[in-house]
């Protein structure tokens, strides 16, 4: 049997504003982070046998990567659609919200739907490509959502939405 998997299904071209600055600052660090990287392998490479030289190998990995990750934001950047501001309709969920949803234990969770470039680092961001935030597009507070994973399934009540950040205490 081979390794060969499909392809991954492409994700929304949506992102914040934030999130597409964000991105930006990663590119422009990413080349920089490159200049340095550059630099040390060459002085890595200058010290003679390759195959044996860990430096050589380390630095010639880490560019690799970073090589890998600007290709990437290359391609991906000029993709996306940027959403700079809230719908017309701000009682419904549409991308870019934050939603405080109850589960059924009675706790409540703060997300916001971001686009699939966004949800690395921030615990509380969604991707809208997921299956929750999917059964959250068009639907306003007091409705529920159930969200089927696998074998499981989780019931969620809408308690609220906002494009305006919620306060601290809520996030």
């Amino acid at each position: 049997m081979g390794r060969w998997r499909p392809p991954p299904p492409q994700s929304s071209p949506y992102i914040t504003a934030a999130g597409f600055q964000a991105l930006q600052a990663e590119l422009k660090g990413l080349w920089e982070r490159r200049a340095g990287v550059t630099k040390h392998l060459a002085a890595a490479a200058a010290e003679g046998d390759r195959s044996e030289n860990a430096e050589y190998i380390y630095r010639k990995k880490e560019l690799r990567e970073i090589d890998r990750r600007i290709r990437y934001l290359q391609k991906r950047l000029p993709a996306l659609k940027v959403i700079a501001q809230a719908p017309a309709d701000v009682e419904r969920v549409y991308f870019g919200a934050w939603v405080i949803l109850e589960a059924e234990d009675g706790s409540t969770q703060v997300h916001r739907i971001v686009g699939a470039d966004e949800t690395g680092g921030e615990r509380n961001h969604l991707s809208v490509d997921s299956p929750l935030a999917r059964q959250l597009l068009k639907k306003t507070p007091g409705e529920e959502v159930v969200v089927k994973t696998g074998h499981t399934s989780r019931r969620y009540r809408l308690l609220e939405v906002t494009y305006e950040p919620p306060p601290h205490g809520r996030r």
